[in-house]
């Protein structure tokens, strides 16, 4: 006859663990509906919100380009530092800034104070303002770029130079601007002997742009064939 050990026979389950399990399952089912409920709160209260910011941030882009028309008037007239500081009570771009954060006419001044910088020969300004803009316009983004460039060539910097000149280049290229822009990052490149990158410069315009003015003036050619020398000796 074999022997049953009592310890291995499973035991019936007690009221009270019953009871516990009970509440434990309640418990986690609560939790979980109060997840559900702070999700779909989340899902409703976001997009309100989003749309009262939206809203908002609107009305104060519209009263920045009111205060911004002035600023752009003084520099158009080449009125840098007034454009920049504003005079009496019309706000300059620095203080449009300062004033409607986060606002695209906001942004847009940061582009004009870098170039008013520029042509104040402020250049390490003019490299923050700029850094600080950005649009998806082919156009003045990639000018941004090479505006970046400039102030840095200006100082000398040639490395950080050549950088932002390919930056330009390569934003959103085109067969108007790109290879100027990279006739530009060529030269930055040769004032730091590194004439193999200006060559490629060189090569990327025959090659991809072969209708550029500067490909019929002879230019693109001529600089290949001074470089190919230079990498020769």
């Amino acid at each position: 006859m074999k022997l049953v050990d009592i310890n291995s026979v499973p035991r019936a389950t007690s009221a009270k663990e019953l009871s516990q399990s009970e509440k434990a399952l309640q418990l986690a089912i609560k939790r979980k509906k109060r997840s559900y409920y702070c999700i779909g709160c989340l899902l409703v209260l976001v997009p309100i919100m989003v749309y009262i910011w939206d809203l908002y941030q609107s009305k104060k882009d519209l009263q920045a380009k009111k205060e911004a028309a002035q600023a752009i008037c003084f520099f158009e007239s080449a009125n840098f530092a007034k454009a920049l500081e504003g005079e009496g009570a019309h706000k300059g771009f620095l203080s449009i800034i300062e004033l409607y954060p986060f606002t695209s006419t906001a942004c847009l001044m940061h582009f004009y104070a870098g170039i008013s910088y520029m042509h104040q020969k402020q250049y390490d300004q003019a490299i923050a303002s700029l850094k600080k803009f950005s649009s998806k316009d082919f156009i003045v983004q990639a000018r941004a770029y090479a505006v970046i460039a400039d102030a840095y060539s200006e100082q000398r910097k040639y490395k950080q130079a050549a950088i932002y000149y390919k930056q330009a280049a390569n934003y959103k290229p085109n067969s108007v601007y790109t290879p100027h822009y990279l006739v530009k990052a060529a030269n930055a490149f040769e004032e730091v002997a590194q004439y193999k990158e200006a060559y490629d410069c060189y090569n990327t315009i025959e090659e991809k742009y072969p209708n550029a003015q500067l490909n019929r003036e002879g230019l693109v050619a001529r600089e290949k064939g001074r470089l190919s020398m230079l990498l020769s000796n």
